[in-house]
């Protein structure tokens, strides 16, 4: 099968682990240049690796280029990826695909029009933790489910003294984290219905790190940076999702779901590996063991932001979808419907009305029996045959 030329704009935080997989990891995938906004970082790491540094405008008009990967702050997502829609190319990017759901309609209609592929993180709804715990719901393991319980909290305000980015629209912890929660519970169980919500605003912040970023004037996350909320999912099932910025940086995660027969638990799914136990009436909770690869081990050279593990998994997934001319998981309609959700909520807390998300999408689980871990992960082991089909 003919490898994905494809490039990676933006070289923050993320981009390490990023390139390392797309570089080393996935066959399907031909890395061959990295593009920042300000050129050094983009030679800097083009000279690790190996490939050609280039502008955004290059990379735009590059013939060769079939996939950009978009790692850029989500406020600059739309313009970015307009331009690379416009210029024929294929685009991942990471979440959320633009902080303002008719930017986002207007590019899955562009999209639509151009007949290109457009993907949007998180991709850890490919990870062996969620993957399980889809097989888990398809096998009929826990019944149908009635309800659930989303949970995550972090000190918001502290995060964005190092990671400015996220002082800027888009940055609240509904947007940056709470979209994690959403994603999965999207992964599981399907299309939000209806949404009705509580919010609150982050605090006016004044810099608690001496000489963060030379700043030492205070700021507000824009938006609700808590929000509680009820969502109504087509399957039938009711969840109570809170997202809490505004408290401590002793992050809980909480996400369980209720069946007429049992309960699942699933662990952090700000990972790839997040542990899937089952609980049935008058037994002890169970471990499942992971029925899925892409466990968020990188075999790789280690380097920071390890913990990320199998980031691009949904890249890569896309890819071998370009090549079979099939619907990739991660699609646009999916990215879509995750902001719609995540715009909802705040639409809810701020006018006190029911929201109801108007785009629809499916998602195939990967086949399972396919796993990373194995001989070592020697020979990159067989996960990303679930990813061809």
């Amino acid at each position: 099968m003919q490898k994905v030329k494809t490039a990676v704009v933006g070289c923050g935080m993320i981009s390490g682990i990023y390139l390392k997989n797309l570089k080393d990891l996935f066959h399907i995938i031909d890395l061959v240049a990295v593009g920042n906004r300000t050129p050094g970082p983009a030679q800097e790491r083009a000279q690790a690796l190996g490939i050609r540094a280039m502008t955004i405008d290059q990379i735009a008009e590059d013939p060769g280029i079939e996939l950009v990967v978009n790692l850029t702050p989500a406020f600059a997502h739309y313009d970015l990826i307009k331009k690379m829609l416009l210029a024929g190319k294929h685009v991942y990017t990471e979440k959320t695909m633009t902080v303002e759901v008719d930017q986002a309609r207007e590019l899955v209609a562009l999209a639509d029009e151009k007949g290109l592929y457009l993907g949007v993180a998180p991709d850890t709804v490919l990870g062996a933790g969620l993957q399980t715990a889809r097989r888990a719901l398809d096998t009929d393991m826990i019944g149908a489910v009635t309800s659930g319980l989303a949970v995550v909290n972090r000190n918001q305000a502290l995060n964005a003294e190092h990671f400015t980015f996220l002082r800027g629209q888009g940055g609240s912890l509904p947007f940056d984290v709470g979209v994690y929660y959403v994603g999965a519970l999207l992964s599981l169980l399907g299309p939000v219905r209806a949404i009705r919500a509580f919010g609150a605003p982050a605090p006016l912040h004044a810099p608690e790190f001496l000489f963060a970023n030379g700043d030492a004037q205070p700021w507000r996350i824009p938006g609700c940076n808590v929000v509680s909320a009820a969502l109504q999912f087509e399957c039938g099932a009711l969840v109570s999702v809170l997202f809490d910025g505004n408290t401590i940086g002793a992050t809980q995660h909480h996400l369980t779901l209720f069946g007429t027969r049992g309960i699942l638990r699933v662990g952090d799914p700000d990972s790839f590996n997040g542990p899937v136990s089952l609980i049935y009436a008058d037994q002890p909770e169970a471990p499942l063991p992971f029925t899925h690869g892409y466990d968020g081990v990188n075999t790789l050279q280690p380097s920071p932001y390890d913990h990320y593990g199998h980031r691009g998994v949904g890249v890569a997934e896309m890819a071998y979808a370009i090549r079979a001319g099939r619907k990739n998981r991660c699609s646009k309609e999916y990215g879509l419907h995750c902001l719609e959700v995540l715009a909802g909520m705040e639409e809810a807390a701020t006018t006190g009305k029911t929201v109801e998300p108007q785009s629809r999408f499916e998602m195939k689980p990967l086949a399972p029996g396919h796993y990373s871990s194995m001989f070592g992960g020697a020979l990159r082991a067989d996960a990303e045959a679930s990813l061809v089909e």
